[in-house]
């Protein structure tokens, strides 16, 4: 009995012990391909990183070296401009800011200047540096002495630099003025900024021109990575890990271990720095480690699980998960029987908010209409008034030319009111190509009466070749004479009125119509059905919620600000119609 009590003792202790040895077996196990699994990870992932990071490098110098040869070769094409060449000649540069400005978006440059021999600008894309004077400026005075495109990065008062190609512009042998280009190279720190942790450019002196970091600029490389704040007690644990980690570490952005690369750009001694952080190198090693741990430990859970067998608190948990799912299910009950309720609450108001919009759009549109008749009524007034004074005069035919503007206007009203009967459909199976010069002209025939009237300077700049768009004409129309009549309206107490309207052709169609007005106070609300600064009885505030619903029906966009100078600048921006899609039209 002894002696079979005593051999029971002894396996128990050699299970005991069995179980032991397994464990730290597992868990030295465990440890190992933890281990070597980081090892091999980190560095795989880490020279992944590394090989984008070179990549990106190369894609960023080569559109910098693209964008800096793009831009050098305009000053020299500009030079020879037979129309620049006049204007400085003759003194005469009232074209010369439209010349510019048909060149830029094609050319791709932030601004472009012209320069008279005083070093006065005498025009530019910008039209508020339009008087400003450069004579001491190194472009202008470098451009001078020589024959050749000089290429000048000079420090802005805003901050920042500015990169500039200028060029003398010569005659027969004397210099009659200087034009410049100014490449547009903040377009690509933006796009860096998108893709990379930090991107900087350094010149031949090292200091840094570019860079994803404004406040780095100005700055050697060095003393721009000590220009953050001091490390706290956690980011210093945070760099202590990633060296634990055998990261190759090149230098710390914001607490941060990154990657440095540099790379020449073949450009007047330039270097490119980029720093890539290893937060995604660790973060894909730690979720790798993490589902590693994570099955270690389901496995010792089963393990544990399989020698426990605690089948008496599984019976517990599951009597506990049975009155928590009955609670649960009385809850829901609940729920669901309010919620009927309030649908059946919810249904009601829903009846009385359609009878509510069914009258709020009956009025809207009785006043739409109203308002858009106005204008006819108020031009079919004024040429009566004119053929009675021409009857009364004996001059017949030309009272008959203005009953047939009377015509006109009629039919013009039908259609009006055909096209604010069908408003709420908004499709496109009525458009037609348009050419919006012909229906600018149209709108200022119709606003003729009233231009008669007042004494108000119009300046029209419209383009040589036509600007078509996809549209309705009529509504083109009745969109330009709102903005005309507004325009008329808001110079009423000016001193010396004018109304420039500005017709452009580029990616899109342009229309421009600018006053010397008082301005806008409330742009937020300019748009908004019945906002209006009139007096009672001027108007109703329809006329450009009208509009810019039009607008968006041809896939434009109609925009209001005010301008530097002083008055109100509403822009009309539509998409033109491609040669292919006309001919298909």
């Amino acid at each position: 009995m002894a002696r079979a009590s005593q051999a029971r003792l002894d396996r128990t202790r050699r299970t005991v012990w069995g179980l032991r040895l397994a464990m730290i077996a597992f868990v030295a196990i465990a440890v190992a391909v933890i281990y070597v699994t980081n090892q091999l990870l980190t560095e795989r992932f880490t020279e992944t990183t590394r090989n984008r990071a070179e990549v990106r490098m190369t894609l960023y110098a080569g559109n910098l070296l693209s964008e800096l040869q793009r831009n050098s070769i305009v000053p020299q094409l500009l030079a020879r401009d037979p129309e620049l060449i006049n204007a400085l000649r003759s003194a005469e540069y009232s074209r010369s800011t439209q010349r510019l400005l048909s060149f830029v978006d094609e050319i791709g440059a932030a601004s472009l200047m012209l320069l008279d021999r005083d070093g006065r600008t005498v025009a530019a894309t910008d039209r508020n540096r339009l008087g400003e004077n450069h004579r001491a400026d190194a472009y202008y005075v470098n451009a001078l002495r020589t024959n050749t495109t000089v290429f000048t990065v000079s420090p802005r008062d805003s901050g920042g630099y500015s990169f500039v190609y200028s060029r003398r512009i010569d005659d027969a042998g004397t210099g009659l003025g200087v034009i410049t280009v100014e490449a547009d190279l903040a377009k690509l720190e933006r796009s860096w900024a998108n893709i990379s942790d930090a991107v900087l450019v350094t010149d031949s002196a090292g200091l840094i021109i570019l860079s994803t970091e404004p406040r780095w600029r100005g700055l050697e490389e060095a003393a721009a990575l000590d220009r953050q704040s001091a490390p706290s007690a956690i980011e210093r644990a945070v760099r202590a890990t990633q060296d634990w980690a055998a990261i190759p570490i090149d230098a710390y952005l914001l607490g941060e271990a990154v990657l440095r690369r540099e790379a020449r750009i073949p450009f007047q001694g330039w270097k490119m720095v980029t720093y890539t952080t290893y937060a995604s190198v660790r973060e894909r090693v730690n979720g790798i480690l993490a589902l590693e741990i994570m099955g270690f430990a389901i496995l010792l859970a089963l393990v544990f699980w399989v020698s426990s067998r605690k089948a008496a608190s599984r019976l517990i948990f599951f009597q506990r998960e049975s009155a928590e799912l009955r609670q649960l299910n009385i809850r829901l009950q609940r729920e669901i029987a309010e919620r009927e309720k309030v649908e059946k609450t919810l249904e009601v108001a829903e009846q009385t908010l359609a009878q509510s919009s069914k009258l709020a759009v009956l009025g809207e549109m009785s006043a739409a209409v109203s308002h858009e008749l106005n204008q006819p009524l108020a031009a079919m007034k004024t040429y009566l008034a004119g053929a009675r004074l021409l009857l009364q005069r004996k001059r017949p035919d030309e009272a008959l030319s203005s009953f047939q503007r009377i015509d006109d206007l009629i039919d013009r009203m039908g259609a009006i009111t055909r096209q604010l009967k069908s408003y709420a459909r908004k499709g496109a199976d009525a458009f037609e190509p348009v050419d919006t010069r012909d229906a600018l002209s149209s709108a200022l025939a119709m606003m003729e009466p009233q231009l008669k009237v007042r004494k108000v300077e119009i300046t029209r700049t419209l383009p040589t070749e036509p600007a078509m768009i996809l549209g309705d004409r009529l509504r083109l129309e009745q969109v330009i004479v709102n903005l005309l009549r507004n325009a008329l309206d808001a110079t009423k107490a000016a001193d010396d009125p004018h109304i420039d309207i500005l017709l452009a052709v580029g990616e899109t169609v342009r229309l421009t119509i600018r006053d010397n007005g008082p301005g806008i106070d409330d742009l937020d609300a300019l748009f908004e059905p019945f906002y209006t600064t009139k007096q009672p009885g001027e108007g109703v505030g329809l006329g450009l919620a009208i509009s810019s619903g039009i607008v968006n029906d041809l896939g434009g966009r109609l925009t209001a600000r005010n301008a530097t100078a002083g008055g109100a600048v509403f822009e009309l921006q539509l998409p033109i119609l491609k040669a292919g899609a006309e001919a298909a039209e």
